[in-house]
């Protein structure tokens, strides 16, 4: 017995001539069916260039199109000559032009007969299947579809329409139980034969032509109702995208489809030279005897489909960058944002990099320029300090830092002053780390030689623009992990919070923290603000800060006594 193979082409004629020739050498008669749409020309030549093969026919030729019944009746005339022509074939291997055998011919023949009464054919219930892609899985059954999706897209999609809102359904034939599966499969020539000669043919046929894809719930249906012994996978590893599109294999696919031991393989890249070399060889090169099992590879295709629908944290494909929400993850590593930190201690970025080693940059955001660690000008990725550059998309410049310089924890400062198109994107983000002492903008204000109605007014605005920016850090929708403190509440036992700070960043030091950054001199502080309050301008965010308050009126500790003799 022997094993026929039923071959669907419609391109790469030479790459189907070759396996064509392949299987006939393997004793496997072929019966090859020719897209219409394949110019007479083209389609003579082919016919000439496999004159010389014994066991080689063409069938009567159909126009195949994708999704139309066209595909399903060139395998059935195709099956038709295969059994008429050819008794003593005993499974029947339906492949494309573009399949290629992966495993000697021989050891394909051998493995059907050991199992003679086998059906391999993908073949699932709708409601089993989680692969379909379009938003219809029974309505393929139901509904009538008169008109090509890739051709006739718009009237497609209106006539499904039409079909919901009036509520029509088409009637399935009676003890038929829809199934879907892969189009790929190997039937027994009794399973095959009862299918094709069976006297309710013509009202299965009827009823399939007006179902969409019927090349992929035919046979998988209709072998349900007369195979003994369906085993529901296919022999032909074939693998798909998330939108549904067949994988194509390349040359620097060889050794992954090796791990696979599958016989046969699709989608072959026409060009993949070093792939038809590969596998279309004799058995001293051909690859181990062994169980088809294309799981082996699963994971591989997993993760990369995977890494195209999501992407990597922190990383923007073209297809996502414009949809706000659509990343996977804003920025690609944690970091620490400093909100009124570098106002209320004296050399605050220098005094955080030496306790944590982390890279503290000043204020990335200020007017003037991004304030890189150290004063560079550049930063990784040749991100440069200009504030022109950095403006035209304040998001795109956060998780390009954040990416270029992965591996390294970085800090910044950040405050009512700098551009705040930046406070969602940060307040979204898992990764951010934003630590606010509210009201310390002040400072500056306090120790500047500025016209008080200067300062009131900028005062007035500045106030104004970090209440925005508590709403945003508060707001349900905030992912990262905040803590905010007033100036008051701070200032009165800073240690603590410090050391939060430092221990969720990770310390480089096990010892605790002994000793704070030096503070500002806040020895009028109070009245500063109470100031304000007379010119009337409530500043509230600092919390409750008593005008004789400042950092003289701390208890000092008492002076060690000593005797003076």
């Amino acid at each position: 017995m022997s094993v026929g193979i039923v071959m669907l082409v419609h391109t790469a004629l030479d790459r189907a001539e070759q396996a064509a020739r392949h299987w006939a050498a393997g004793g496997c008669p072929v019966v090859i069916h020719c897209d219409k749409l394949v110019d007479n020309k083209t389609y003579n030549a082919f016919v000439t260039s496999l004159s010389d093969v014994p066991n080689v026919e063409f069938s009567t030729r159909y126009r195949c199109e994708w999704g139309t019944w066209g595909i399903v009746a060139a395998t059935q005339v195709a099956s038709e000559m295969m059994l008429n022509q050819f008794p003593f074939v005993r499974h029947v291997y339906l492949a494309s032009g573009s399949c290629l055998p992966l495993r000697p011919v021989e050891e394909l023949v051998e493995y059907l007969e050991e199992r003679p009464r086998t059906d391999f054919i993908e073949s699932a219930t709708t409601a089993d299947v989680p692969w379909t892609v379009g938003g219809l899985d029974h309505e393929r059954f139901t509904l009538r579809f008169p008109f090509s999706w890739k051709r006739s897209r718009f009237w497609f999609d209106r006539y499904v329409q039409f079909q919901r809102t009036l509520r029509l359904k088409r009637k399935i034939p009676n003890g038929v139980i829809p199934h879907m599966g892969s189009q790929w499969w190997c039937l027994t020539r009794q399973t095959l034969s009862a299918i094709l000669q069976d006297p309710d043919r013509p009202d299965y046929d009827k009823y399939f032509k007006q179902v969409w894809i019927p090349d992929e719930s035919y046979f998988q249906t209709l072998s349900r109702q007369y195979s003994t012994n369906v085993e529901s996978r296919s022999l032909t590893l074939s693998k798909f995208d998330f939108q549904g599109k067949p994988h194509i294999f390349y040359d620097d696919h060889l050794q992954l489809l090796r791990r696979s031991d599958c016989f046969v393989a699709r989608k072959i890249w026409p060009h993949a030279d070093r792939l038809y070399e590969a596998f279309l060889t004799d058995m001293a090169g051909a690859m181990k005897r062994t169980e088809p099992n294309p799981g082996k590879i699963d994971r591989i295709f997993a993760k990369a489909v995977e890494r195209r629908t999501r992407g990597r944290p922190g990383l923007y494909m073209q297809s996502r960058f414009p949809n706000e929400d659509w990343e996977n993850g804003v920025t690609a590593a944690p970091y620490c944002v400093f909100h009124g930190f570098s106002e209320l201690f004296v050399n605050f970025e220098s005094w955080l990099t030496k306790a944590t080693g982390a890279r503290v940059h000043g204020h990335l955001f200020a007017p003037d320029r991004a304030h890189f660690a150290d004063g560079h000008e550049t930063i990784h990725g040749a991100m440069s300090d200009s504030a022109i550059s950095r403006n035209y998309n304040p998001g795109a410049f956060l998780t390009n830092l954040i990416w270029n310089t992965r591996g390294e924890r970085q800090c910044f400062q950040f405050g009512p002053a700098d551009n705040q198109k930046i406070n969602w994107r940060i307040s979204k983000d898992h990764n951010a780390q934003i630590s606010v002492i509210s009201g310390a903008w002040a400072v500056p204000l306090f120790k500047s030689n500025l016209n008080f109605i200067d300062i009131r007014k900028m005062a007035a605005e500045l106030q104004k623009i970090e209440n925005d920016h508590l709403k945003v850090l508060r707001s349900p929708f905030a992912k990262a992990r905040v803590r905010i403190w007033s100036m008051a509440e701070f200032i009165e036992a800073p240690m603590e919070p410090l050391q939060g700070i430092l221990d969720e960043i990770g310390p480089t030091q096990s010892r605790r923290l002994s000793e704070v950054p030096k503070m500002e001199d806040l020895a009028g502080f109070g009245q500063f603000l109470q100031n304000l309050k007379n010119q009337g301008m409530h500043p509230h965010l600092m919390g409750d800060f008593p005008v004789d308050r400042g950092t003289e009126t701390t208890n000092k500790p008492p002076r060690k006594p000593y005797l003076v003799q």
